[in-house]
């Protein structure tokens, strides 16, 4: 292929090159038919095919071909199962090959940092090791059915409000740490075909135009091997998205970008080679993406509506369950109150709006598993807020007569959408006050949620039962029937922190920013990293999920006490259901840094693990941690970098639920460049043995026989300890009086910085 691609650049004109680098339609690539080059086709994802044929758009405002809706991203990172995460690829990739889709635009992996945005029941997660375990996972799925996927929004792309133009400013550790992360693993491990660039600029540069993000990183750093695509409409100036590392425009331009190109090249603005280097990228993907097209393949529609609703189920998060209100036995009295009971809402509104062939309703299949007398009252409207009496009475006269009331209820599609931001965790008035009513008529109320992302529960101490489904897809009726009937043990747990109100949440005074800036003050403390350090109580933690069984953790053994930043470490632990029934658990492992010398979260997860136990069945569960494990990015020397010292290995059900904990030592093999000057702290110095023995020997040489070093020899360690560590080398001059000169002073400075 290589050869073959080599020749075919020979042979393109810069007009060529220039019209491949640029969409042909608002789907596809451009065809160069004097040489044979073929158009692909991209799709929208990520959690279902949205093919267009005619009146095309990336809003999801017209109509798509019928497809299967999974479950949205905020949904499947809540399974945090790497596994289920390759089937849905491979089933999404399945759906592609069938409809002539060469490149599925997703998995989205930009972090939540705040739960606002519109847009996050399209993300995974929080924290950036879940989410691109799971999102590498997706990827390799959809990838080994040869077709393509498109890592997005690359970079920091965390809000809707004025996305096409915010700057979004944000340190280099946090950067790295937290926005970059999800990326990087994802591309080193996975390789998706293309990675989009986001609409918004990154500490002043367009993310379609920034060199460092798309060739620095991206693609000298990390070893991406595929091209960047631009999310629809995000190319800033073409020659200069060019010259960054922005291969391909979409959708097409009609002609301004592929002119822009080719007048840049004859200004001499642009160089001919990185043209080229950009035709090269799209040419080896269009190739591949040809060879590995399939005519043969098709899918069954009700095998993956089956495994729609397995994914469902397997995501759906279990939040409250006193007096064990559930599962739901088949032979008692049910209500069904609300909208979504009957008309649910099951995807996010956008660009990833799927037109589904089926939907399943809740109340449906919770009739099929009931066998005493099921109700139905509406409750509330899904278009208005305001309260309707006449709905209420009927759900409240409902409620007097059954044994359990189950409230459907979340948030309406006009409350989140992609576009723009949700001004309020609340969900409508109207099904808050509804919730309320209920519960004072019945005690044994069980509220399903239905939401892109964390909502506030006011009525929380007034239900027995809480299952957050966030946005299951066309089946997730069925799972959530499966759920509250028991078929299925709930094993679901948050991928990100319900705050008890928005006030808490670290980028509420940051969020969305000022008129086209927004500024991440909050650093890398995002969701529970700041709730755990700050110790700020949530509704429900990171990490959270109950089970309809229990589960012991026990026996936690490192295989080493001690190990270099270069060194890998195994770790174990025995799990074991200690209930009745078959259950899933998802362990989850963090690390923590108790003496950092600079600022570290309390903890952070480093591993995770999902595994199958039946009834008084024990496992072990094992993990590997490396040097990533330990390291924070350090921009002194641009690299991740493990301060020597113990560490916590911590095992725990939540982030707030630790089970398990021992110690290892890691020491760095990596020196730190020190440079000392007049304005260097004593107490920096001493606190490197070899340091601190050298300069004692450099004060005792100076102070030799003088009165000072009398007095210091008859010195209380402890306060003259307390007195130095803030005191700046010049002020030895001073303090000395005059038994150290200034220019003694420099001396010292020039001598430890030889020696040291």
């Amino acid at each position: 292929m290589e050869e073959k691609i080599e020749n075919l650049l020979k042979k393109m004109t810069v007009e060529e090159k220039a019209e491949i680098c640029s969409g042909a339609s608002w789907w596809k690539t451009a065809a160069i038919e004097r040489l044979d080059i073929p158009a692909i086709m991209m799709a929208d994802g990520p959690h279902g095919l949205r093919k267009q044929d005619e009146d095309a758009d990336h809003v999801g405002i017209n109509e798509s071909i019928e497809a299967i809706c999974f479950p949205t991203a905020s949904a499947l990172a809540c399974s945090w199962d790497r596994d289920l995460m390759t089937k849905l690829g491979e089933a999404l990739g399945e759906e592609c090959q069938s409809e002539d889709i060469n490149i599925l635009l997703g998995p989205g992996v930009n972090i939540k940092r705040s739960p606002l945005c519109g847009r996050n029941f399209e993300y995974f997660s929080e924290d950036p090791l879940l989410a691109s375990e799971l999102a590498a996972n997706y990827v390799k799925g959809v990838q080994s059915l040869g077709v393509g996927t498109s890592l997005k929004h690359f970079a920091a792309n965390n809000q809707e409000h004025r996305r096409l133009t915010v700057d979004a400013q944000v340190d280099e550790r946090t950067l790295r740490e937290i926005y970059l992360s999800a990326f990087e693993k994802v591309v080193k491990e996975a390789q998706p075909w293309t990675v989009m660039c986001a609409y918004n600029r990154v500490n002043g540069t367009h993310a379609s135009e920034h060199k460092r993000l798309l060739t620095d990183i991206l693609k000298e750093e990390w070893g991406h091997e595929g091209f960047v695509v631009s999310d629809w409409g995000a190319v800033n100036h073409r020659d200069q998205g060019i010259e960054a590392g922005l291969e391909l425009e979409m959708p097409s331009s009609h002609g301004d970008g592929k002119k822009a190109i080719v007048d840049a090249v004859e200004a001499g603005t642009l160089s001919e080679e990185s043209l080229h280097r950009a035709a090269e990228r799209i040419l080896e993907i269009v190739l591949k993406a040809v060879e590995k097209s399939r005519d043969d393949l098709d899918y069954d529609k009700k095998e993956h509506h089956k495994l729609a609703r397995e994914i469902a189920a397997d995501s759906m998060v279990l939040l409250k369950n006193e007096d064990n209100i559930l599962p739901l036995a088949e032979n008692e009295s049910l209500g069904v109150v609300g909208a979504f009971a009957k008309k649910p809402r099951f995807q996010g509104g956008g660009s990833s709006h799927i037109n589904p062939y089926q939907v399943d309703t809740a109340y449906v299949e919770l009739s099929k598993y009931s066998q005493g007398e099921i109700s139905y009252a509406e409750g509330y409207l899904v278009d208005d807020d305001q309260n309707d009496i006449e709905l209420i009475a009927k759900a409240k006269d409902l409620a007097e007569k059954v044994d359990k009331v189950v409230v459907f209820a979340g948030l309406p599609d006009r409350y989140e959408s992609e576009g723009y931001d949700r001004e309020t965790l609340e969900v409508p008035p109207n099904q808050n006050h509804l919730i309320n009513e209920l519960s004072e008529i019945n005690e044994n109320i069980v509220v399903v949620l239905s939401n892109g992302s964390p909502v506030t529960m006011p009525w929380i101490d007034r239900v027995k039962g809480v299952l957050e489904g966030y946005l299951t897809g066309q089946a997730g009726g069925g799972a959530a029937a499966d759920i509250l009937f028991g078929r299925v043990n709930p094993s679901g747990k948050l991928a990100e922190t319900f705050p008890q109100k928005l006030s808490d949440n670290p980028s509420y005074l940051f969020f969305p920013g000022e008129r086209d800036k927004v500024e991440y003050r909050e650093g890398i403390f995002v969701g529970y990293r700041y709730y755990d350090s700050k110790k700020v109580k949530p509704l429900f933690p990171f990490g959270f999920g109950l089970s309809y069984t229990n589960f012991e953790y026990s026996d936690l053994k490192i295989e080493k006490e001690e190990i270099t930043d270069q060194q890998r470490v195994k770790l174990n632990l025995k799990v074991k259901n200690t209930g009745d029934i078959y259950g899933k658990e998802i362990i989850q492992l963090y690390v923590a840094d108790p003496e950092s010398t600079v600022i570290k979260p309390e903890k952070e997860l480093k591993g995770f693990s999902k595994v199958e136990l039946e009834p008084g069945q024990q496992k072990i569960v094992e993990f590997e941690l490396g040097k990533r494990a330990f390291a924070y990015y350090n921009t002194e020397i641009d690299d991740w970098y493990v301060e020597s010292g113990d560490y916590e290995i911590l095992i725990g059900s939540s982030s707030r639920d630790i089970r398990l904990k021992e110690k290892i030592k890691v020491e760095s093999t990596v020196e730190l460049p020190v440079e000392y000057t007049i304005n260097t702290n004593i107490g920096d110095i001493v606190s490197e043995p070899e340091a601190e023995k050298y300069f004692n020997q450099l004060l005792e040489e100076y102070l030799k026989g003088t009165e000072l070093m009398e007095r210091l020899e008859g010195r209380d360690d402890e306060m003259m300890e307390a007195m130095f560590k803030y005191m700046p080398l010049r002020s030895l001059a001073m303090f000395s009086e005059g038994a150290i000169s200034r220019s003694q002073v420099e001396e010292i400075v020039e001598k430890l910085n030889k020696k040291l």
